[in-house]
């Protein structure tokens, strides 16, 4: 209980921190939201068959399952940033001498992240459906849970990592040579079976490709078959290793 009533604080916290400043949650969504706007009409211009359908509607259902990725892999891994300036002020040392638990640090700011972006999603889908997407319910609510996995793992991560750096200057290049690789290739923009072999074979190494696969399943309709199975272990999987690796490496940091 002590664990639970901690994270709450800090969540609480860090959330009021948040809506003081809330021009980050709208920077945050321009990046998916420009891509929405400016290029997911180009797809609906493709030959029919392209996404697998025949309408307009079938391009969106390709399109808003990449974005939400994207923006659950660029919403999470950039939180470390506000870390290392609560390290740089002194406030992660305050923490440490009060009897506020070390994991609850972390998974209070995660939490913190989780809602975020789970709002975020949500207004993404909602802009989708104005442009002509239509999906059932049940497969944004299974795309959520899909944002939601994402956003324990990589936020944990990121949290960690940014505090054993503490450093701006280091953190953000290596995000970088991480983040855009992977968003590369899984398939967020366009197909990946319009690349080649080569490429198609790469791809397998980023797991997000999997998670994105399942969610155009789920906005298609289709929801027990082997992408979703792949699909879920993979999330699943993810967001357990993550989380472990960030909150051993988050207690080492405050021991």
């Amino acid at each position: 209980m002590t664990f639970i009533h901690d994270t709450l604080l800090v969540f609480r916290r860090q959330t009021r921190l948040l809506l003081r400043e809330p021009a980050f949650i709208v920077i945050a969504m321009i990046q998916p939201l420009l891509f929405l706007v400016l290029f997911g009409p180009l797809l609906t211009k493709l030959p029919a068959g392209t996404f697998g359908g025949r309408t307009t509607s079938d391009a969106w259902r390709f399109f808003v399952p990449g974005l939400l990725i994207q923006l659950g892999l660029f919403g999470s891994t950039f939180v470390g940033f506000a870390i290392i300036s609560d390290w740089r002020a002194g406030i992660i040392e305050r923490f440490r001498v009060t009897p506020v638990s070390r994991l609850a640090i972390l998974s209070g700011r995660v939490l913190r992240d989780v809602c975020t972006l789970v709002l975020q999603a949500i207004l993404l889908v909602l802009v989708g459906v104005a442009f002509g997407l239509r999906a059932p319910v049940p497969a944004v609510l299974v795309s959520l849970g899909f944002i939601v996995l994402v956003a324990i793992g990589l936020a944990s991560v990121s949290y960690s990592v940014a505090l054993l750096l503490k450093s701006e200057d280091a953190f953000a290049p290596l995000i970088n040579t991480v983040v855009v690789p992977l968003m590369l290739l899984s398939g967020i923009m366009l197909p990946l079976t319009l690349g080649p072999g080569w490429l198609q074979d790469v791809a397998r190494v980023s797991p997000f490709r999997y998670i994105i696969d399942a969610m155009r399943s789920a906005y298609a309709g289709q929801y027990w078959n082997s992408l979703m199975i792949e699909g879920v272990c993979v999330a699943a999987g993810l967001a357990i290793v993550c989380l472990l690796l960030g909150s051993r490496a988050f207690l080492k940091e405050n021991a």
